[in-house]
């Protein structure tokens, strides 16, 4: 028995193995004319096996490209689109820059750290003031979504002085966004016990209407 560990490696695994097997038939047939009639019969296989490819703008051009690919870049024939080059196919992604600056209060986010640089960078006055107000209302909401337990606003305030390096301040008497509007309670719907015995009574009486006793 041909078990699968046994055959080759599938070199893209989405097509199945039959495709694969009808690819490498393709490379040995000589007649060029066939060959092409034979390539184009499996790219629309291939088409129909994977029917997401085509809300792609250029589901054609990448079909052609994986008929390559899966040959080994080896097949000989007129395709509709140049074929895909080996050397563009191994070289691999560049590296995406991550971040290594370091949070002080990782549930604030990055997002705060950047309002709180802009706003630092304002001049004193009612603007610079009310920016500050915005944030600290913003870090109290992070705080309580990732938090449940209630949090004061003095320790926003604090909180927001220390990652400024102390040029955003809040005056002692500021009131932040209550908590209660942060976190949103669903509160079980009350039951109309008198409504739902009455819809009973009433269910019962359509039923006896229906199906009268026998005298």
């Amino acid at each position: 028995m041909d078990y699968n560990t046994g055959r080759e490696s599938m070199i893209i695994p989405e097509y199945g193995r039959n495709i694969q097997i009808m690819i490498r038939h393709l490379l040995t047939i000589e007649d060029r004319e066939k060959r092409n009639h034979a390539a184009n019969f499996i790219v629309n296989v291939m088409a129909q096996m994977n029917p997401q490819v085509r809300d792609a703008q250029d589901y054609k051009h990448k079909l052609w490209d994986h008929l390559h690919i899966i040959s080994d870049f080896k097949l000989d024939v007129d395709s509709p689109f140049p074929p895909p080059s080996r050397d563009k196919l191994n070289i691999k992604p560049k590296h995406v820059g991550y971040s290594s600056k370091r949070i002080r209060f990782g549930h604030y986010g990055r997002y705060i750290i950047d309002l709180i640089e802009k706003a630092s960078a304002y001049e004193d006055g009612d603007e610079k003031n009310a920016f500050a107000l915005g944030i600290a209302n913003q870090m109290k909401k992070s705080y309580l979504n990732w938090n449940k337990d209630t949090v004061s606003d003095a320790t926003i305030a604090e909180n927001l002085t220390e990652l400024s390096n102390g040029r955003l301040k809040l005056p002692a008497e500021t009131k932040l966004v209550a908590a209660s509007e942060v976190i949103q309670r669903n509160p079980q719907p009350v039951v109309n016990r008198k409504k739902k015995f009455n819809n009973k009574k009433e269910m019962n009486q359509g039923f006896q209407r229906r199906n009268p006793r026998p005298r």
